[in-house]
């Protein structure tokens, strides 16, 4: 039988091996852009880049407009090379009214030319030609970011808990993750998924009814996408800040980071040099 001592030695080594593996090897650099309408952008760059910092063998820099409006003057437009030199680019942004085409393609072309992406929240309802709820057809103009993305959305209900559960329980991204609910969340609608996006977790709100009822509606909130061969992880989660600060909520996103650079083995094993303390 091993002693608690001799458990605790392996302990330690084990972890000393890994925080001189994540030292020993040079961290990814991701870029987090934020900024426009309907959230504290001022408070969630900082959170997002002190939790993924801590949870993995990451740096983070920062792209943020501090103005909110629904067409924030983000730095990136009219820069199709604003991603030189980053492992992976994580959008943030609200920017509902951004809707040229041209500008939308210089955003897309990082992701076009291999780096992969993260797109949290209102990522989702940015970039959008015509009317967002109706469906639009893969590879045509509307659905420049809608294929890049995998999933359109057009909107959401009212803030309430949101119930999500895991549907890809072996995949990568989730592997070791688990069921949880959110405090008063928005939950964004599905006008469509892609087959090209695999969803790893569907979100369940009790919604009441003008005439006092209740009503479940359910959704894909979190998925990955195969995007041109470009690897993409998003998660529609994180309105408020509470939300963006969670635990369950930060590992999902290191671990959908750490997919889409190739840092995680398909037994979900974080590879060595990658990961550090939680």
């Amino acid at each position: 039988m091993i002693k608690p001592l001799a458990l605790l030695l392996t302990a330690i080594a084990a972890f000393s091996l890994s925080t001189a593996q994540a030292a020993d090897t040079k961290p990814l650099r991701v870029l987090l852009i934020t900024g426009g309408c309907c959230h504290d952008y001022a408070a969630q760059k900082d959170i997002l880049k002190k939790g993924l910092e801590a949870r993995a063998n990451v740096v983070v820099d920062q792209i943020h407009s501090a103005d909110t409006s629904t067409k924030p003057p983000l730095a990136i437009y009219g820069n199709p090379d604003y991603a030189k030199g980053y492992d992976v680019v994580i959008h943030d942004e609200c920017a509902s009214a951004v809707s040229d085409p041209a500008v939308i393609e210089g955003v897309l072309k990082p992701h076009r030319h291999g780096i992969p992406g993260v797109n949290l929240h209102c990522a989702m309802h940015c970039y959008r030609v015509g009317d967002a709820k109706e469906p639009a057809a893969p590879g045509s103009e509307r659905s420049l970011w809608f294929d890049y993305l995998g999933l359109q959305s057009s909107g959401h209900g009212p803030q309430e808990p949101i119930a999500i559960g895991l549907v890809a329980k072996n995949h990568p991204v989730t592997k070791g993750l688990a069921d949880w609910t959110t405090i008063k969340e928005e939950l964004y609608n599905n006008i469509q998924v892609h087959p090209t996006a695999t969803p790893l977790a569907r979100g369940k709100q009790t919604v009441k009814q003008k005439d006092g009822t209740t009503k479940d509606v359910e959704y894909t909130v979190a998925w990955v996408n195969d995007y041109k061969g470009t690897r993409v992880f998003s998660t529609t989660i994180g309105h408020n800040n509470a939300t963006v600060a969670d635990a369950r909520y930060l590992d999902l996103v290191t671990r959908g980071l750490l997919w889409a650079c190739g840092k995680i083995d398909d037994k979900g094993n974080i590879k060595p040099g990658y990961g550090l303390k939680k």
